[in-house]
């Protein structure tokens, strides 16, 4: 019988097994899920202002940006659109058709539409009175 329990070792190692399934699976469909991890971060002197944490698929040619955070020191400076622009210029770099994320309607939806990224999916109610929002931009024609 089946048991279904948690993962054996921590949660990076439980991540690499179940990527390697998915990974054969795409191979024998022609695609492939492997990725790179890529992370920019901004400074003023010693002070931390924030990141950005972004993963590229070179065999689908996106980039997933899995986080994007810039503290109170750093708000109103533009680096939040710094580190986006420095993440376009190295997915153009490397030949990606484009870059997608997702963000919640608290944090940053307006953000992403001054720079250009299309919505093109939405949970609403997701929590509570607030939403969800899929954004994309292709880098390419």
């Amino acid at each position: 019988m089946t048991e279904i329990r948690p993962a054996d070792g921590d949660e990076d190692a439980a991540r690499t097994r179940i990527l390697a399934l998915l990974d054969d699976h795409s191979k024998a469909k022609g695609q492939s899920f492997r990725s790179e991890t890529v992370a920019f971060e901004a400074y003023e002197e010693t002070l931390y202002l924030g990141g950005l944490v972004a993963r590229f698929s070179p065999d689908l040619k996106w980039v997933f940006v899995e986080l994007l955070a810039v503290g109170q020191e750093g708000r109103g400076k533009g680096i939040g659109g710094h580190l986006m622009a420095r993440l376009e210029d190295e997915a153009r770099a490397r030949g990606m058709d484009g870059i997608w994320l997702d963000t919640f309607s608290f944090q940053a939806p307006e953000f992403y539409r001054r720079l250009g990224y299309t919505e093109f999916g939405r949970i609403e109610g997701y929590p509570d009175h607030e939403a969800r929002h899929f954004f994309m931009k292709r880098l390419r024609d």
